[in-house]
């Protein structure tokens, strides 16, 4: 066994606990955010602002967080100026 993994820091392989429904949110976070990247400076400070107070929500909330961020995404995908 290499040090690092002797020392319990070895590579990351996940979560210790499997929560779908959180994992799912997560993997939900990570997608808005690789959409809104790409956008001009100013739209992506807000929709990051956005999604930022989702995933503070998701600390406290997961299922409203997980609603509030599906909310998110379909009326990112269905507005005009976020293509």
């Amino acid at each position: 066994m290499s040090e690092p993994e002797a020392r319990g820091t070895g590579p990351w392989t996940g979560p210790e606990w499997d929560d779908p429904a959180l994992t799912r949110l997560a993997q939900q976070l990570r997608e808005a955010h690789k959409l809104v990247a790409p956008l001009p400076p100013e739209t992506r400070r807000r929709l990051i602002r956005h999604l930022l107070a989702i995933t503070d929500l998701a600390k406290r909330d997961p299922g409203l967080a997980a609603r509030r961020l599906d909310t998110f995404l379909a009326d990112f995908r269905g507005a005009p100026e976020a293509r």
